[in-house]
């Protein structure tokens, strides 16, 4: 992936998780925007690790070519006592080239560090944010609890007075009929 591929990767991977855990748990809508914006920061950080553990690949470079060492072992004459040379000059240059490839790619690293902060930072108000939501939902919750159990104490309590009164009623002598005592009550066809 190239840079500007890796900063859309993150951009797109936190919509994506967005849209779907909060299609999964809509009533949980604070926690999942929170859930993104660390997902973001999370790739982000990431993708500056990527960068700087791949800091000679060549997406970073700014199309500068790496140096290179003059050979001087063809040199007549005393080209074959200066092959030392060459080896030390190679090894001095290789050390220049990464040197340069790591300060090509710290921007690149640097700006992902960066807007991974950036979302960290942003995301301490969230944090701060969905705890009140959360203790707002729970404080409603708790009360609809309440309100649901003092209704159901009420009923209770209609119905042990609804038992009290039964038994009274039957001692008076409204004794419900006994199953043969029923009688047919629907209406009869007629011709």
């Amino acid at each position: 992936m190239s840079r500007d591929e890796l900063g859309i990767f993150s951009w797109v991977a936190a919509a994506v998780f967005a849209l779907a855990v909060g299609v999964w748990r809509p009533r949980k809508l604070h926690w999942t925007v929170l859930g993104s914006v660390l997902l973001f920061a999370a790739l982000n950080a990431g993708a500056g690790i990527y960068v700087l553990n791949h800091v000679g690949d060549p997406r970073w470079s700014a199309g500068e070519p790496p140096l290179t060492a003059p050979s001087f072992s063809g040199t007549p004459m005393v080209g074959q006592f200066l092959g030392p040379l060459d080896s030390a000059l190679n090894g001095v240059v290789s050390g220049v080239n990464a040197f340069l490839a790591f300060k090509q790619a710290l921007p690149v690293a640097l700006d992902f560090l960066g807007t991974s902060g950036w979302a960290l930072l942003a995301s301490f108000p969230l944090g701060i944010l969905a705890s009140v939501v959360s203790y707002i939902m729970d404080r409603r919750r708790t009360a609809d609890f309440e309100k649901y159990r003092a209704t159901v104490d009420r009923l209770k309590v209609e119905l042990e007075e609804i038992k009290a009164q039964i038994p009274s009623m039957n001692s008076v002598g409204t004794a419900l009929p006994a199953e043969d005592d029923v009688t047919d009550v629907r209406p009869t066809p007629t011709r």
